[in-house]
C-alpha cells in the first residue's frame, strides 16, 4: 500500500502528492497512472513492455514508480510539508537527507 506525503514547491505554493510504497494503480492499470501524472515517456515505455513481457514489465514497475515520482518531484524543488513524522519517515524511505 501507497503512503502519501504532501510536497510543496516553495516557489510556486503549488502542493501535490508524493507516494512511496507499493503502487496497486500501476499493478492494475499499467503505465496509465503515469501519463496522468504527466510521466508520459516511463508510461508509454511500461505500457510497451509490459506488452511484449507479458506483464512482467508492469509488476516490477508497480513496485519502484511511486518513489520514482515522488523523488523527480523533489528534484523538480518540491519540498516535504507534511508533518514531522511523515517527513522523516518520507526521507528514510526515500533514501533522503536531512534539509
Amino acid at each position: 500500500m501507497a503512503t502519501v506525503i504532501p510536497l510543496k514547491h516553495p516557489e510556486t505554493g503549488i502542493v501535490k502528492n508524493g507516494l512511496y510504497g507499493f503502487s496497486w494503480t500501476t499493478l492494475f492499470f499499467g503505465g496509465i497512472p503515469a501519463i496522468i501524472r504527466g510521466d508520459i515517456t516511463p508510461g508509454v515505455l511500461v505500457i510497451i513492455g509490459s506488452f511484449f513481457t507479458c506483464g512482467l514489465v508492469g509488476l516490477i514497475w508497480a513496485f519502484i514508480y511511486n518513489k520514482r515520482y515522488t523523488l523527480g518531484l523533489i528534484e523538480k524543488g518540491y519540498q516535504l510539508c507534511g508533518t514531522e513524522e511523515q517527513n522523516r519517515q518520507a526521507r528514510i524511505v526515500l533514501g533522503i537527507a536531512e534539509q
